[in-house]
């Protein structure tokens, strides 16, 4: 069943409080935004409360005192970079994400294009940005950086980038991906407000991993799965150690490059600001968590997720068995195994029982609901509505009649000249949003369509785009088994 693990409230009020102290130490300050701050997904999976938005909702409680630049590295504009969860370029969400920021409130102040050797890409978007009044800044390639700190502190190293005037107390740096470059664009406006006679300082804004939570804590080891690609490890932070002789985590590349950046930091400020990478971090989460047990199930959950779908994404050759082999370490040091969550031995061995695609789903109250392909529609939507009758309190009826699902077919295969008849989940769920305007049965299946929300469920095939994309946007945490339904060696 599903429970709250996280006080969000808390985190946003306590979140905010120690942004407000880490800015009285400076006259401005440049923190640094990794992830997503409009659909942290991962965030509100592993720590069941914490709403996708709560990071912007924290920034809304400071929106006086706070100003956006947003980064993007001119490499990804030249090469199209893709975001694959949204399938938008890097460029496309840049402009995405600054009509979300204003949409809510936030001042967008300027865009720094990094890596800049005059790709014909990034002039391009440039100018899109200014004509739409948006301040941009090139910042340039430093030879040997971060290593040689003569050269970047100088006027052919962060001297030689463009400058933007800031207005706001608080500047938060954040880009459309990784690899965008965010903390040499802190690094540079710091050294160019002191030139200014701006005392400015850099923090980290923090979500992962969680400080102050054990090493091989599930919430922990989820994060290193959801970046098992990037080869990230999470690590006792060795300086933090040594300083305050407490222990924290923290992950392998803050605590590699804290020597070049720390001395950065003190030749820009002359000043010794901070003794460990977690100092820079201002991070809460850990004292926000109200059940550890139900956090902790919700990251052992997110653990076999991160599995399936890296052996979804092996099938199609997208990853590499050496990935897998570290998905089934960390779930070896989380004391599960892929079957932890119980919708997919449900369905499993459903499918083996019937010889046909079976997808399964856990309801809030635990019970696990199944659907099977028939001719009339595919697993997906068969459990889709199976789930709904059941919430719904209905009888085990035919909720959509022949007349409604034979003209939907006849479209589909006659004049859409399409091969599989069966009805997907969006066609399903159409087709059953027009029955309820005459039938009171379908309104009440309808009604509770909002309870499908964070519920697990499993595919024993390969889905269609377009019933995983349903499975996502009703909220229900989807995994799939690495097999294509079909035999034919070309799958859409």
């Amino acid at each position: 069943m599903f429970k709250i693990g996280f006080d969000c409230q808390k985190y946003i009020d306590l979140q905010s409080r120690n942004i407000v102290d880490r800015i009285s130490r400076f006259n401005k300050l440049y923190i640094e935004f990794g992830g997503k701050l409009f659909d942290d997904y991962h965030a509100s999976r592993v720590l069941p409360g914490f709403e996708p938005d709560t990071k912007i909702k924290m920034l809304l409680a400071l929106k006086d005192k706070v100003e956006m630049m947003l980064v993007i590295n001119a490499d990804d504009i030249e090469k199209n970079k893709v975001r694959g969860d949204l399938g938008i370029t890097y460029s496309q969400d840049l402009f995405r994400l600054i009509d979300a920021f204003r949409s809510v409130g936030l001042d967008v102040g300027s865009v720094v294009i990094t890596r800049y050797q005059k790709q014909p890409a990034a002039q391009k978007l440039r100018r899109a940005l200014e004509r739409s009044k948006i301040k941009v800044a090139y910042h340039y390639p430093i030879h040997n950086y971060p290593n040689d700190v003569d050269m970047i502190l100088s006027k052919d190293g962060f001297g030689k980038n463009e400058y933007i005037e800031t207005t706001k107390e608080i500047v938060v740096i954040t880009a459309p991906g990784p690899g965008s470059g965010k903390m040499a664009t802190c690094l540079s406006q710091m050294y160019q407000d002191y030139l200014h006679g701006i005392r400015a300082g850099y923090a980290k804004f923090e979500t992962f991993p969680i400080w102050n939570l054990p090493l091989n804590h599930p919430v922990n080891l989820a994060y290193e799965a959801a970046t098992v690609d990037l080869n990230d490890v999470i690590m006792i932070d060795p300086f933090h150690l040594e300083a305050y002789q407490k222990t924290a985590v923290n992950y392998n590349r803050d605590v590699e490059v804290f020597p070049v950046l720390n001395n950065l930091l003190q030749k820009i400020t002359g000043d010794t600001i901070y003794r460990s990478p977690t100092d820079m971090g201002v991070n809460m989460v850990g004292f926000c968590i109200s059940d550890d047990e139900a956090c902790q199930d919700a990251a052992k959950r997110e653990i076999v997720r991160r599995y399936y779908n890296e052996q979804v994404r092996l099938r199609r050759d997208e990853s590499s068995e050496e990935t897998i082999a570290k998905l089934e370490l960390i779930m070896t040091k989380a004391g599960i195994d892929k079957n932890y969550r119980e919708v997919i031995p449900v369905a499993e061995k459903l499918a083996e029982k019937t010889g046909e695609p079976v997808v399964s789903l856990e309801l809030p109250d635990g019970r696990i609901i199944t659907g099977k392909t028939s001719k009339l529609m595919g697993a997906s939507s068969a459990c889709l509505l199976n789930c709904l009758k059941i919430l719904s309190g209905l009888p085990d009826i035919n909720l959509l009649s022949s007349r409604i699902i034979e003209p939907v077919q006849e479209l589909k295969t006659t004049f859409l000249k399409g091969h599989n008849p069966r009805l997907h989940t969006d066609e399903v769920l159409v087709a059953l949003a027009i029955e309820s305007t005459t039938s009171d049965i379908c309104q009440q299946a309808m009604s509770v369509l909002p309870l499908l929300k964070d519920c697990d469920a499993h595919s024993t095939v390969i889905l269609s785009e377009v019933d995983r994309k349903t499975f996502k946007k009703l909220g229900i945490h989807l995994t799939e088994s690495p097999v294509y339904q079909s035999k034919r060696l070309y799958h859409k």
